[in-house]
């Protein structure tokens, strides 16, 4: 998988932060570890648990 230059999250990245909300951390402040808004880290969240393709 190409990752855009500009990407925030790497795929590791995005599976870190889904752990850390089902594990309990509140979107916001996995969303500020991250580096990335809440908006994101819930869309992210959302397209885990549909099991999309594009996650990882």
């Amino acid at each position: 998988m190409n990752v855009h230059k500009n990407a925030r999250l790497t795929p590791s990245g995005r599976v870190l932060l889904v752990q850390r909300i089902e594990g309990g951390w509140p979107a916001w402040r996995a969303a500020a570890a991250a580096g990335v808004s809440v908006r994101t880290a819930y869309r992210w969240l959302h397209r885990h648990r549909l099991g999309d393709g594009e996650f990882v």
